[in-house]
C-alpha cells in the first residue's frame, strides 16, 4: 500500500497500515509541506532554500550551508517514507529531477487531491449519491488547510484555495440535502456556516430557502434582512440580485420555492468573494449592471466553461482598478487556471492563461510565487495544445511566459517573447501584438543601455493602439516612452508622455497610472537639480503614500528608502542609518553604503565580496551605480571592475532614470570616477 499524506489540516503522512509516519523536525515537514503545495512538480533547490528561511529579517540570508541542509532534510524525509528501500537505489517517491526535488505521491494519495476529485464526482452524481460522497469528503478535513504553515507566503495560494473550495462544498452538500426534501437537517450546518462566513450570499440564500421550506416564513425573511445588514458592514455592498429576489419570491410565495429539487443557483460572477459588489440599481449603471448578471444567471448554467472564459475578461478588467481590484484579480487567476486544467481541455486552459492580457510596465513581479506557477501552467498547456491548435493560443501563452519571466535570469523569457512577437506579425492581429510587444519590453533589460530599444517598443505600442482603440495598451505605451525619454534625459519628450498617459486614465478611470506620472514629475524634480533635496525628500514621500493600497509590492517595497538614498548620494550626503528601515529587495545594495555611513568600512568590503549581480529590470544600472559608490570608497578593485563592464553600454543614459522613478545621475560619470580609480596604482 501506498504512503498517504494529509493536509487538511496540520501535514501528515501515514504508512500503507495506517500508522503515523514521524516527520522530524520543522524543516522537514515544511520541506514536505512544499513539495506537496507543487503537485507532483519539480520545487528547484534555490526555491526550496528561500522558501525554508523566508520567515527571517530581510536583511538576513540564509544560512551559508542551506543547499546542504536542504539536502539533509530531503535525506531524512525519504527514509521515513520508503523505509524499506535498499541502500544506493533510487527513491521512488521523493525523487531528484532536474536541478531540485519533486514528490511523486499518487492521484489518491493526498487527502486535499481527493477532496477535489470528490466534490467534482459530485456534481454528476444523483443526489443521495452526491450528498454521501459530500460527507465523505468533508470528514476528512481535521482542520485549516496546511494549518501548521499559515504564516507561510508559498503556502498561502493553496490555503485560500482549498479554503474556499471546502465552503463551496459545504454549500453544495446543504443544496443537495434541499434538493433531497431534507431541509429541517441543512438548517443548523447552514446557520453556523453564514455566522462564520457572513460575505458568502449563496449559503444566505440556502438558509432562507431552507427555513421557508420547513414553514418559517418569517426567520426566513429575518434571516435576509440578517444577510443585508452584515454584507453592508463588513464588504460595504448591499446583496446581490439572487438575494433581492429570493426575498421578493418569499413574500410573493412563489410556487417554485416549494419545489424540492430546483436549485436557484447563484451566478458565479456576480457573487465571487471580493471581486464584484453589486449595488441596489440607485443608477443607469447600477441597473445596467444588475439587469446583465441577472440575464448572465439565468442563460449561462452554472459550471458551464463559458463562466470560466468569462470570470478571466472580469479580472482583467478588475486588475487596471487598482487596489482592492488588482489584489483581487492577482488572487483569482491562478484559481482560474487551476479550474481551467482539471477540466482536462488544453485548448480552454490556453484562453483561461492568455487571455489576462493585462499591460504591465513595472519589470519586478508583485508574487514571485504566482509568477513561477503561472509560467509553469502555460508551459505545460503549451506542450498539451493539438497540432492544429489556433496559433493565436499559443502566442499569447508565449506572450504570458516571457511577461511572467520578467526580472529572472532565464534564456527562456526572451526565446518566449521573440517567438510570440513573431507570430503576431504574422496573424496581423493588433491585440495580440499588443500583448506580445508588452512582453518583448519586458525581456529587454538582458544588459544595460537598451533604454533606445524600449522606446521603439513604447512608440510602437502608441501607434498600434491609437489606431484600434486599445486605450490601456496606448497607456502603457505612453509610459515606456515616459521611462525610455528619461534614461535618455529627454525630459520635454517624457513630459509629454506623462501628460498623454495622465489624460487617458483620467478619461477611462485607471487610477494606477497617476502612480508612475507622480513619481516621474519628482524624478523630473531631482534630476534637474533646481529645488533643495528637502523639497524633493518630501515630494518623494508624497508620491510614495500613492502607494499605498495600490497593492502592487513589487513596486512598493523599498522603493522610497532607495529613492531618498540616491537623492542624499547625489547630493553629497551619506546613507541614511536608521536601522528600522525596510530596503524591501534593494537590501543588498543599500547595505554597503549603510555599513559606510556608520564608519564600517571593513564590514562595507565584506558585503561587497558577496554582492550579486542586480535584477536585469528597470533598475539594474541604479543597483550597479550604488555598487560602483561603495567600491570606490573602499578601494575593492574587484567590483569596480564588474561595475565598469556592465555600465559601459550605458553610458549615454541616465542611471535608473530608466524606472521613471529615481535617478543617480549621468552614467558618464560613474564611469569616469571608476576608470581613474582603475588606472591608478593598487
Amino acid at each position: 500500500m501506498e504512503v498517504a499524506f494529509g493536509v487538511l489540516g496540520p501535514v501528515a503522512a501515514w504508512d500503507g497500515t495506517g500508522d503515523t509516519i514521524a516527520l522530524k523536525g520543522p524543516r522537514h515537514r515544511a520541506v514536505l509541506a512544499r513539495l506537496l503545495v507543487a503537485r507532483r512538480r519539480v520545487v528547484p533547490v534555490a526555491r526550496l532554500v528561500e522558501d525554508l528561511w523566508a520567515d527571517q529579517a530581510a536583511h538576513a540570508e540564509p544560512p551559508a550551508d542551506a543547499v546542504g541542509a536542504v539536502r539533509t532534510f530531503v535525506a531524512a524525509l525519504r527514509r521515513a517514507l520508503e523505509p524499506e528501500r535498499p541502500p544506493r537505489t533510487p527513491a521512488r517517491l521523493l525523487v531528484t529531477e532536474g536541478p531540485g526535488y519533486a514528490l511523486r505521491a499518487g492521484p489518491g494519495a493526498v487527502d486535499a487531491w481527493r477532496f477535489e476529485r470528490a466534490v467534482t464526482d459530485a456534481a454528476t452524481l444523483p443526489a443521495p449519491d452526491a450528498l454521501n460522497r459530500l460527507e465523505e469528503a468533508l470528514s476528512w478535513w481535521r482542520g485549516p488547510a496546511y494549518a501548521d504553515f499559515g504564516d507561510e507566503a508559498w503556502a498561502r495560494a493553496e490555503r485560500s484555495r482549498l479554503a474556499e473550495l471546502r465552503l463551496h462544498a459545504a454549500e453544495r452538500r446543504a443544496e443537495t440535502q434541499l434538493a433531497l426534501g431534507r431541509a429541517a437537517v441543512a438548517i443548523p450546518d447552514l446557520d453556523a456556516h453564514v455566522a462564520e462566513h457572513p460575505w458568502r450570499e449563496d449559503a444566505w440564500r440556502l438558509l432562507a430557502l431552507a427555513l421557508y421550506r420547513t414553514g418559517r416564513q418569517g426567520d426566513a425573511l429575518a434571516v435576509l434582512r440578517r444577510a443585508r445588514a452584515l454584507l453592508v458592514d463588513q464588504l460595504g455592498a448591499d446583496p446581490g440580485p439572487t438575494l433581492r429576489r429570493l426575498e421578493a419570491d418569499i413574500l410573493d410565495h412563489a410556487a417554485h420555492l416549494d419545489s424540492g429539487p430546483h436549485i436557484d443557483h447563484p451566478p458565479s460572477l456576480a457573487h465571487a468573494p471580493h471581486l464584484t459588489p453589486v449595488s441596489d440599481p440607485s443608477g443607469p449603471a447600477d441597473r445596467v449592471w444588475a439587469e446583465a448578471t441577472a440575464a448572465y444567471d439565468r442563460t449561462v448554467a452554472s459550471g458551464a466553461r463559458a463562466r470560466l472564459e468569462s470570470t478571466v475578461g472580469l479580472l482583467r478588467d478588475l486588475a487596471v482598478t487598482g487596489g482592492d481590484g488588482l489584489e483581487a484579480a492577482r488572487r483569482h487567476r491562478l484559481a482560474a487556471i487551476t479550474a481551467a486544467r482539471e477540466l482536462g481541455d488544453p485548448e480552454l486552459t490556453a484562453r483561461v492563461i492568455g487571455g489576462y492580457d493585462v499591460p504591465a510596465i513595472w519589470t519586478r513581479v508583485d508574487d514571485p510565487h504566482q509568477a513561477a506557477d503561472t509560467v509553469a501552467a502555460a508551459e505545460h498547456t503549451l506542450a498539451a495544445l493539438p497540432p492544429d491548435a489556433q496559433l493565436t493560443s499559443r502566442a499569447r501563452l508565449l506572450a504570458t511566459i516571457a511577461l511572467e519571466s520578467r526580472g529572472t535570469r532565464s534564456a527562456r523569457g526572451l526565446q518566449a517573447a521573440r517567438q510570440a512577437e513573431e507570430i503576431a506579425r504574422r496573424l496581423n492581429g493588433p491585440a495580440l501584438l499588443a500583448f506580445a510587444l508588452n512582453g518583448t519590453f519586458m525581456q529587454t533589460f538582458h544588459r544595460a543601455g537598451l533604454a533606445p530599444q524600449r522606446d521603439e517598443i513604447g512608440a510602437e505600442l502608441v501607434a498600434l493602439s491609437a489606431r484600434h482603440g486599445m486605450v490601456t495598451y496606448e497607456v502603457l505605451g505612453h509610459l515606456v516612452r515616459l521611462q525610455s525619454r528619461s534614461a535618455l534625459a529627454d525630459f520635454t519628450g517624457a513630459d509629454a508622455h506623462a501628460t498623454a498617459a495622465d489624460r487617458l486614465a483620467d478619461r477611462h478611470e485607471l487610477p494606477l497610472v497617476g502612480v508612475f506620472t507622480q513619481w516621474y514629475r519628482v524624478l523630473r524634480l531631482t534630476a534637474t537639480g533646481s529645488p533643495h533635496p528637502a523639497e524633493v525628500a518630501t515630494a518623494y514621500q508624497d508620491a510614495a503614500l500613492r502607494l499605498d493600497g495600490a497593492c502592487m509590492p513589487g513596486l512598493e517595497r523599498g522603493l522610497l528608502p532607495l529613492a531618498l538614498l540616491c537623492l542624499r548620494l547625489r547630493s553629497g550626503q551619506p546613507a541614511q542609518t536608521d536601522e528600522h528601515i525596510d530596503w524591501g529587495p534593494y537590501e543588498p545594495w543599500a547595505r554597503p553604503l549603510v555599513l559606510l555611513a556608520h564608519d564600517r568600512p571593513t564590514e562595507a568590503r565584506v558585503a561587497l565580496s558577496s554582492l550579486p549581480d542586480p535584477p536585469r529590470d528597470l533598475l539594474f544600472e541604479a543597483l550597479w551605480c550604488l555598487a560602483a559608490r561603495a567600491a570606490l570608497t573602499v578601494g575593492d578593485r574587484g567590483t569596480m571592475e564588474r561595475a565598469l563592464a556592465e555600465l559601459t553600454p550605458a553610458a549615454a543614459e541616465l542611471a535608473g532614470a530608466g524606472s521613471g522613478l529615481l535617478t543617480l545621475g549621468p552614467v558618464a560619470q560613474h564611469l569616469d570616477d571608476l576608470a581613474v580609480a582603475l588606472r591608478s596604482p593598487r
